[in-house]
């Protein structure tokens, strides 16, 4: 006999014990529950900032057999994957569009899952799940960003249409040395990287690298002034606290990689990555000086150097930037899914998806017909 499935809204995980929650995250730091817990306690993540926490939890005979993390959001900041001009449109019509529902990581365009279930017919339970909640609170749609293949069969057996987007990502093919991987590269590219390094070499630059336990509650401190100072450039506040980072650090320590650029014995920038198993996620970085070079260097090429002396598979250098493939990181397809709840919307941006998503294709054929490495012959 079957045991019985029964799906759950929750809007925090503090019931959820971390241990039955992470067995499905697949080891993925961004979807673990400290990651999550961390976002909500600290305030990041939470109504008044118009991500409201409505996870689904599916259990199969008392059991958590699968997890989505879930959020009602009264806005579309934060996310990465552009929909104004689908809330535009709903509102010249006199339609409501937020608010709406959104799977994602908030402020973090990384891949990753999303239907938090080991089989696919369980991927299709909790899709099915989350668009039966969607009707129940009678909201316009749900968004599911930066999702692993492995959700993307089970979103489109539910009902899901599929948005293709691409980032720039590196890929280590065995280099033993980040000079092999520079040989791997045209001429041109080459000596392109080596006079912008040593720009920030004969500026006095030097780096050093913190992982865990190496990393202070001042280096920390120094991370959160730079990262702060690069949102008030653009007049924005920040997403993120001082706080999450510093919980963060202590319930997940060895997933926080911070690259230090010093000169003249003081620092002067920082990037902070994020590492779990062979993979390595840039995510933010700043500033006190400018130096010329200092933002590739610290953001890319220190990432891609630690990568190759750590043995790291890929590194996921973030959302958007044509201008890192200079650097190595090549164009990745990455996918988002959704669901309309009105027909006549959904036929709409079902068609203009059909065009994106043929328009997006041959734009990344262009892009990797300008490989900078060198043709194979």
């Amino acid at each position: 006999m079957s045991r019985k499935v029964e799906i759950l809204v929750v809007d925090s995980l503090s019931d959820v014990p971390a241990e039955e929650w992470n067995a499905l995250a697949a080891g993925n730091p961004f979807v673990a529950h400290e990651y999550l817990s961390a976002m909500h306690t600290t305030k990041c993540a939470s109504k008044s900032t118009g991500w409201q926490p409505t996870y689904l939890l599916m259990r199969r005979g008392g059991e958590l057999a699968g997890a989505m993390p879930l959020y009602l959001k009264s806005h579309s900041r934060g996310e990465y994957v552009f929909d104004h001009a689908w809330a535009d449109a709903f509102a010249r019509h006199g339609i409501q569009y937020y608010p709406k529902l959104l799977s994602a990581v908030p402020f973090t365009p990384v891949t990753g899952p999303r239907l938090l279930a080991p089989t696919h017919a369980d991927r299709v339970l909790l899709a099915q799940g989350a668009i039966e909640f969607a009707k129940q609170l009678d909201v316009s749609s749900i968004h599911v960003l930066f999702s692993h293949e492995d959700d993307l069969e089970a979103l489109t057996d539910a009902g899901f249409m599929l948005r293709e987007g691409v980032q720039f990502h590196w890929e280590n093919f065995g280099y033993q040395t980040f000079d092999e991987f520079l040989s791997k590269m045209s001429h041109d590219k080459r000596k392109k990287v080596k006079q912008d390094r040593r720009r920030v070499h004969d500026a006095g630059v030097t780096f050093r690298w913190l992982r865990g336990q190496e990393i202070g509650a001042d280096d920390l401190d120094f991370f959160y002034e730079c990262y702060e100072n690069t949102y008030r450039e653009h007049w924005n506040p920040p997403y993120l606290t001082r706080k999450f980072f510093g919980l963060v650090h202590r319930t997940m320590p060895d997933a926080l990689m911070l690259v230090i650029a010093e000169a003249d014995g003081r620092r002067v920038a920082v990037a902070l990555n994020v590492v779990q198993g062979d993979t390595m996620y840039g995510r933010y970085w700043g500033t006190k000086e400018f130096v010329s070079g200092l933002h590739f260097e610290t953001c890319y090429m220190q990432g891609i150097e630690y990568g190759i002396a750590n043995g790291l598979k890929s590194f996921e250098g973030g959302a958007q930037g044509v201008h890192k493939m200079s650097r190595g990181l090549m164009p990745t397809p990455t996918w988002s899914a959704h669901w309309i709840a009105d027909h006549r919307f959904a036929h709409a941006i079902s068609e203009f998806l059909d065009q994106e998503t043929a328009a997006m294709d041959e734009h990344i054929g262009e892009l990797e017909a300008h490989t900078p490495f060198k043709m194979k012959t």
